[in-house]
């Protein structure tokens, strides 16, 4: 039977799971996080809230409410990039961890549930081999899923998981 690995991420946790040979329930293997992405990203839009606030106050008119958005849009607009660079190094880290993982022959098919935007940075990120070996993905956010929850979604038609 295969090692098969279940990998649940959004843009700083990676929860790595594993389907027990015998079958059951999904074991937890490790979790990667990045603590500065959600850090980071929460600072930034405070302080750009923060910058928002002031320069609308000064160049806003009574009469121009588009001001105010404007300047909303470029500050907002600042903060989402940083944020996206974050998730593209986390992505490359969890991309590098399971890469050597798969070369040490840890897993054999891997199933990855990650949030929306995630998702698609982190296939970037995948070497050629991984993602071969890729059965199954969710559009979703379940980092905070239950094990039993996640392995009623990837195993649901494999007997004896989610009893």
């Amino acid at each position: 039977m295969k090692t098969i690995w279940v990998v649940v991420a959004d843009e700083a946790i990676a929860r790595i799971l594993c389907m027990p040979q015998k079958g059951g329930q999904l074991e937890p293997v490790e979790e990667l996080t990045d603590p500065t992405a959600h850090a980071s990203g929460s600072d930034l839009r405070r302080d750009a809230y923060g910058r928002r606030s002031g320069s609308a106050t000064h160049q806003s008119r009574q009469n121009t409410p588009h001001r105010l958005q404007a300047v909303s849009s470029v500050t907002s607009s600042a903060g989402e990039a940083e944020q996206h660079l974050e998730a593209e190094q986390f992505a490359g880290h969890l991309a590098e961890h399971l890469n050597k993982a798969f070369q040490q022959k840890r897993f054999e098919e891997l199933r990855i549930a990650a949030a929306p935007r995630f998702l698609g940075v982190l296939r970037k990120a995948l070497s050629p081999q991984v993602s071969g070996v890729v059965t199954n993905e969710l559009n979703k956010d379940l980092v905070h899923a239950q094990n039993d929850e996640l392995t009623q979604r990837f195993f649901a038609d494999a007997s004896g998981a989610g009893a």
